[in-house]
């Protein structure tokens, strides 16, 4: 489940022909493990088209081609852009040849059940020339199931940049998966994603984050635990204007499991609130005691931003929790450019969506969109923080460069507030987790469930932020 760049897959490459694996052997890997995933799509009396450029990928193609062949497929390989130019390549299709096969010349004027695009693979480059963007054209017209190898043609491994290309029904990327398959637009041109393996060890800085890496994750806590050991947070949040902001918030935490929960807010929104979350404790002008270091004892975690409005007060509470070392989750009104400290032993997690983090970079949210993973990634190393850079695919970017892709979420938390619940459970996380990482990984993975788990039975237009606190214990259970 690890993510590359281009630059990556070019450096696995040539450590493994430095250890032994040479490319012709790669490519037979990665032929027949396509054959063996693309079985579960064909039927044997599906016409199967295979699409071969002239580079590696085209490899690909050929390998895979030969074992349709082999094992009784109908399957007619053809090169629209010529015949094959890497030596991998050019030795399989050689093989093809011996093994009796012919390649076909003439595609256009047949019908096919499944076409499979292998036509230029990660080493694709902006603009297209004329002949690719044409078949690419065909392929897009024809009544066929897509499948595409690697990536869409037309997509590029590391950018969302996708101005024509391939829109595949199916994606099967070589050992893992490329960025452009978590980025806008691209993503959308991939389809189903799958990933084979080439018999390569697969290891890397950013991976999807999976319901497996939550379970082996997930803290287990003897019988004899208290509300100490799941930690106290305060949560600095709401303005008389914006008081269902902190109740969404402190009741995503508390729902998370966080031992107690201290909310920072004025008189107003503690006195609208305090009967529905009647198990949090009160510090009356949170924002206004902050910023003079005024702050309840024995925190755990601290978290600020939902319904506070930016200005200098809000900003002076800021500094002033900075120079405290618990982990703190800054959300909402809290994220505005400032210098984070850079010697704290605890995580300061930032949670923005592409607007908010456009402002963080200045840099346009359509850039943001195609370059996510970098832009996040980039700004945690520079800055030492950990971003939660929200949306389809939630960026998790760490200090150290490396991250996750959250595979959770749907449409349906496109309302205002649910990134209110959202820090609340990374708050309550991070409050009683060792992993770190984890506890910020889990939460945002949890969140996203709730969502899937509300539009299995329900209208995804019709969830509410208020909705994910009362999915959270359902979900919870699974991994308890």
């Amino acid at each position: 489940m690890f993510v590359y760049t281009e630059e990556d897959i070019r450096n696995i490459d040539n450590l493994a022909e430095k250890n032994g694996l040479s490319s012709i052997v790669l490519m037979e890997n990665a032929g027949r493990s396509l054959f063996q995933k693309l079985v579960s799509y064909v039927k044997k009396d599906d016409r199967i088209l295979i699409l071969s450029g002239k580079g590696n990928n085209g490899g690909d193609g050929i390998v895979l081609a030969r074992y349709l062949k082999q094992n009784g497929y109908y399957a007619d390989l053809s090169f629209p852009l010529g015949a094959p130019k890497s030596e991998a390549a050019k030795h399989h299709f050689a093989f093809y040849k011996n093994s009796g096969f012919l390649e076909t010349a003439e595609y256009e004027q047949n019908h096919y059940q499944v076409i499979v695009d292998a036509l230029l693979g990660v080493g694709a480059r902006h603009p297209l020339r004329d002949d690719v963007k044409n078949i690419i054209e065909w392929i897009n017209g024809q009544n066929a199931f897509v499948v595409s190898v690697d990536v869409p043609s037309g997509v590029l491994s590391d950018s969302g940049e996708a101005p024509i290309a391939v829109k595949a029904n199916v994606t099967i990327s070589i050992h893992g998966y490329k960025r452009s398959a978590f980025l806008l637009p691209s993503s959308s041109f991939y389809g189903k994603k799958e990933v084979v393996s080439i018999g390569l060890k697969e290891e890397g800085k950013w991976k999807v984050w999976t319901e497996k890496d939550v379970k082996q994750t997930w803290p287990n806590h003897p019988s004899f635990s208290h509300k100490g050991t799941f930690g106290t947070g305060y949560l600095i949040a709401g303005s008389d204007e914006m008081p269902g902001s902190v109740l969404l918030a402190a009741k995503g935490a508390m729902r998370a499991g966080i031992g107690k929960l201290v909310i920072g807010t004025t008189p107003f929104v503690a006195g609208a609130i305090a009967g529905q979350i009647p198990e949090a404790t009160y510090f009356f002008e949170g924002l206004i005691k902050a910023g003079d270091g005024e702050f309840p004892e024995k925190l755990s975690v601290c978290a600020i931003g939902p319904g506070i409005v930016p200005g200098e007060e809000t900003e002076k509470a800021i500094q002033s929790i900075l120079q405290n070392d618990w982990p703190v989750v800054l959300d909402a009104g809290a994220l505005h450019k400032r210098t984070y400290p850079k010697n704290r032993q605890h995580p300061i997690v930032l949670t923005p969506h592409p607007g908010e983090f456009s402002r963080l970079i200045d840099q346009p949210i359509s850039y943001i969109q195609k370059n996510r993973i970098e832009a996040a990634s980039k700004f945690a190393v520079e800055e030492n923080v950990i971003v939660v850079l929200k949306g389809q695919y939630t960026v998790i970017a760490f200090p150290d460069g490396t991250g996750m892709i959250n595979p959770t979420g749907n449409i349906a938390l496109g309302k205002g507030g649910s990134g209110d619940a959202l820090t609340g459970i990374i708050a309550a996380f991070l409050s009683y987790y060792e992993n770190k990482k984890a506890a910020v990984a889990n939460a945002v993975y949890l969140h996203g469930l709730c969502a899937d788990l509300f539009v299995k039975t329900k209208g995804v237009r019709s969830m509410l932020a208020g909705d994910i606190p009362d999915i959270l214990p359902e979900v919870m259970k699974r991994f308890e």
